[in-house]
């Protein structure tokens, strides 16, 4: 992870974002013939040809540079499925589109390693750079509206790079409106000295003379 000092928020880079999205599942499509693979992280396989089987990104991409199998492209990106996406980001200004956590990483990941797998390659990513585009346009927006009464910022459907992208900003945001606010409490507070100094209005009554008994 990227060095952060300990007041810092944790920041990733793109490359470390794109590590952990590896780990999600894609569909790939064998072209040879292999025994079940044994590794730490689990069991994948067997793999037989023609025969679909679901593997982490990141074994299904070195399978695809070996030339052992075509990856199979995820359903959310098809024209069909991003032409939709699109048009409903663009028609709701508030909302976010549900989409994977890691969909930018995958798309990534995909369209540099088996961009022949995917039909209308073009268009898919021209699609997927027109919604980042929508879809950080609002996230600048709703950053303009914070304010010093806003405690916690939540954003359904918000995806992991975007999130990366936009956590420093709004930590120190918040972190700034919270120590404004708490100064200028201590400045409205009155400290042991004032209020002793201070006479009260039982004390400005004039006072009694005392019958003897």
């Amino acid at each position: 992870m990227a060095g952060q000092g300990a007041s810092e928020p944790a920041l990733f880079t793109e490359l470390e974002v794109e590590f952990m999205a590896e780990d999600e599942s894609i569909n790939i499509v064998p072209n040879v013939r292999m025994d079940t693979l044994n590794m730490i992280c689990g069991d994948y396989g067997p793999f037989r040809p023609q025969i679909p089987v679901t593997v982490p990104l990141w074994l299904g991409i070195a399978m695809k540079k070996r030339s052992k199998c075509r990856i199979q492209p995820p359903d959310w990106m098809s024209v069909e499925r991003l032409s939709e996406v699109l048009e409903m980001e663009r028609e709701a200004p508030r909302e976010f589109q549900p989409l994977p956590f890691h969909y930018v990483e995958i798309a990534k990941l995909l369209l540099d390693n088996a961009r022949e797998d995917f039909e209308n390659n073009y268009m898919v990513q021209s699609l997927l750079e027109d919604i980042k585009d929508v879809r950080w346009d609002k996230v600048e927006k709703g950053l303009k509206n914070l304010s010093g009464r806003t405690h916690a910022v939540k954003l359904k459907n918000i995806s992991a790079m975007e999130v990366n992208r936009m956590r420093t900003f709004t930590v120190r945001a918040l972190q700034s409106f919270f120590k404004h606010d708490n100064d200028d409490m201590m400045k409205q507070t009155p400290t042991d000295s004032d209020s002793q100094s201070t006479p009260s209005s039982s004390d400005r009554l004039p006072r009694r003379t005392l019958r003897p008994r």
